[in-house]
């Protein structure tokens, strides 16, 4: 069995052939807190290929040109499994090179660092953390995905488009997709009112599908990808008038109840000392 990092790493690979990291790719991924300091983005120093990567890079032309037919897919599975074939002698060649670039790779990105003023290394750190938070978000619609995890709900307005998009006019999506609000826009009421109910019927539909889903994901032991307010009930208790209250113990109100209780505890004893020493002088 391939692990599925060095097919996707090699995908993303093959799929850029002019350069991993290319300037091109680093501009799309830029937020735009940091646009003011995307020239200085771009004089990063590249993070330089791993031992793996570097074998890809090596024989993708090969297996290109012995399976011209071959999917990209299938070439990144063949070129896996030649890499795991490999033995720690053939590979060595790959990690030595990959050692000596990112041993090079630390002396530059350091002077980088240094040529920064305060400014451009907050921008740039703030840019760092919002792509990690979105790989993280990608990482978890994935895993979510695998998971089998219901689709949302579609708006009425959604399911109108699905609808008509193909027959709608315009030669791009940008303008079938104009088209179809402006189409939508002018719907009377009573035409809408069948999206509509579609819509609910699949609002129906996802709140199904959501509660098994979460249910499943409970028994297997995968509480962290449940919603809070499914996980853990919150116990009521019956008062005299016949009203429900929630009952909700926080550390806080424990140690507060507590302080409470040794006071008023501290004070009946109080009380009890000085009716005995009046008893004792009468």
């Amino acid at each position: 069995m391939i692990p599925l990092n060095l097919i996707s790493i090699g995908a993303n690979l093959l799929a850029k052939p002019v350069g991993i990291f290319s300037s091109s790719s680093f501009a799309r991924c830029t937020v735009a807190v940091c646009k003011s300091f995307s020239t200085t983005s771009a004089q990063r120093p590249k993070r330089p290929l791993t031992s793996y990567m570097r074998f890809v890079k090596q024989q993708r032309p090969l297996v290109v040109r012995q399976n011209p037919d071959l999917k990209l897919v299938d070439i990144v599975k063949r070129i896996a499994q030649h890499w795991r074939a490999l033995s720690p002698e053939q590979k060595r060649p790959f990690e030595e090179a990959s050692l000596a670039d990112h041993a090079q790779y630390k002396m530059d990105i350091e002077r980088y660092k240094s040529q920064l003023t305060p400014a451009q290394s907050a921008a740039l750190k703030e840019e760092r953390r919002q792509k990690m938070a979105k790989r993280r978000s990608i990482r978890h619609k994935r895993e979510l995905t695998l998971l089998g995890k219901p689709k949302r709900p579609r708006s009425a307005f959604n399911i109108f488009t699905a609808e008509h998009i193909p027959q709608a006019r315009g030669t791009t999506m940008p303008a079938k997709l104009i088209s179809v609000t402006d189409d939508w826009k002018r719907l009377h009421l009573s035409q809408k009112q069948v999206y509509i109910q579609l819509a609910e019927d699949d609002q129906i539909r996802y709140k199904n599908e959501m509660k098994s889903w979460e249910e499943h994901m409970i028994e297997i032991g995968r509480e962290d990808v449940v919603r809070r307010k499914n996980l853990a009930p919150r116990k009521t208790i019956s008062t005299k008038g016949g009203k429900k209250k929630t009952k909700v113990k926080s550390a806080k109100s424990k140690v507060a109840a507590k302080s409470t209780s040794t006071k008023s505890s501290g004070s009946i004893k109080a009380k009890k000392t000085k009716k005995t020493v009046k008893r004792a002088e009468e």
